[in-house]
């Protein structure tokens, strides 16, 4: 199995090969060896989006076979009416909805269910002490994220994270999800609430004092 950091850009290398409608049409040819290579040329894409949409506990690498068998099976829907890229980003967009509406949703957590690390960088931020981000707080706020976010819908999740966190327009997450713009926007608007007023909730939370260490 291959071994990767979670932060791999959601784009294709500018190193890496063009993909062609050669290859393409190699591919439904049939040949293996340019089929691998194209693997090798979108996986960097396909495992990113995996990654930004689907919670760590999900095996990221059964859900990316699964796009990639999505893609060689469909090869011959592809009508290069965009470029190829973006459709790989809507099967792989559309494979992580599917996988998250199956998943059943979560309450809203407490600060009874953070670990100490957790609950204390919290309470930094919303404080606004700007520890948090020097002393790893990267990591523990991609945690948090990922926590809070299980409190929305799956639509609710997949574009708050496409708007706010990958910094995409409306325009592209409609041409990526093939959702109106309308429903973008209300989608993110109460995806937006909804984590406010789990923000709020947490703030009001007594926090349970911890037992001193022996």
């Amino acid at each position: 199995m291959r071994q990767h950091s979670r932060e791999i850009p959601a784009s294709m290398d500018d190193g890496q090969k063009q993909i062609t409608p050669e290859i393409l049409d190699a591919v439904r040819n049939g040949d293996d060896a340019v089929s691998r290579q194209l693997v090798d040329m979108l996986y960097p894409l396909v495992i990113s989006i995996v990654r930004n949409h689907l919670p760590r506990s999900e095996a990221e690498e059964d859900l990316t076979q699964e796009v990639f068998m999505k893609i060689f099976s469909r090869m011959d829907q592809y009508s290069a009416r965009q470029p190829f890229e973006h459709w790989v980003s809507r099967i792989t967009l559309n494979t992580c909805y599917d996988r998250l509406r199956r998943q059943k949703s979560r309450r809203v957590m407490s600060y009874g269910e953070m670990g100490a690390e957790e609950s204390d960088f919290l309470e930094r931020a919303l404080t606004g002490d700007p520890r948090p981000r020097r002393e790893g707080g990267r990591e523990l706020a991609f945690d948090l994220l990922e926590r809070l976010f299980a409190a929305l819908k799956p639509r609710e999740q997949m574009v708050v994270r496409l708007l706010d966190l990958e910094e995409k327009s409306v325009a592209e997450v409609c041409e990526l999800t093939g959702w109106g713009a309308s429903r973008v926007r209300v989608t993110a608007m109460r995806g937006r609430r909804k984590l406010a007023a789990t923000l709020q909730h947490l703030e009001r939370t007594p926090k349970t004092p911890r037992p001193p260490e022996s």
